[in-house]
């Protein structure tokens, strides 16, 4: 099989975010919006575009755990200092209905568990306010928890080692 070669690089990739709280290139990719993140809790909220149907035209439930996912990363970073580097190591996801059109609704709070871990859990919501996906996931702080690379429009992560 050939390379695509309309894919520039697969890289490591540079980029510029708006601030600490906001949406990464996979997010926008995502059109998630986030609509609050505070004191270790997020609301986010995502539509149902077609390119998120899978075959039998419902949403993607990889689409739900994606919204689902950020909304924890935003409930994080929303208590952490900026620029700290974490990642998702475990998750859990409980699919409870069907999405079938309109605008789903993540709602979550995080907890620490450790000083290195975090505990994010995350509620989705249909926009008739019909529960479709419960969310659990850990979260790790990196050892050397700077962010490289990408740039901050409320800060700049540091670059090198």
């Amino acid at each position: 099989m050939q390379p695509d070669k309309s894919i520039s690089t697969t890289g490591p990739h540079r980029f510029h975010m708006d601030g600490w709280i906001s949406c990464a290139p996979f997010e926008r990719l995502l059109h998630i919006e986030i609509l609050e993140a505070a004191n270790g809790r997020a609301v986010l909220r995502m539509p149902f575009h077609i390119e998120f149907a899978q075959g039998a035209g419902l949403m993607h439930g990889g689409a739900l755990v994606g919204l689902a996912d950020t909304a924890a990363v935003m409930a994080i970073k929303s208590v952490l200092p900026a620029q700290t580097h974490f990642a998702t190591v475990t998750m859990t996801a409980e699919y409870q209905r069907p999405v079938r059109q309109g605008i789903v609704t993540a709602r979550s709070s995080v907890a620490a568990l450790t000083d290195r871990e975090w505990e994010g859990r995350t509620q989705v919501f249909d926009d008739e306010a019909q529960p479709v996906l419960a969310f659990k996931a850990t979260f790790k702080i990196a050892r050397d928890a700077r962010i490289r690379d990408i740039s901050f429009g409320d800060a700049t992560a540091k670059t090198g080692p």
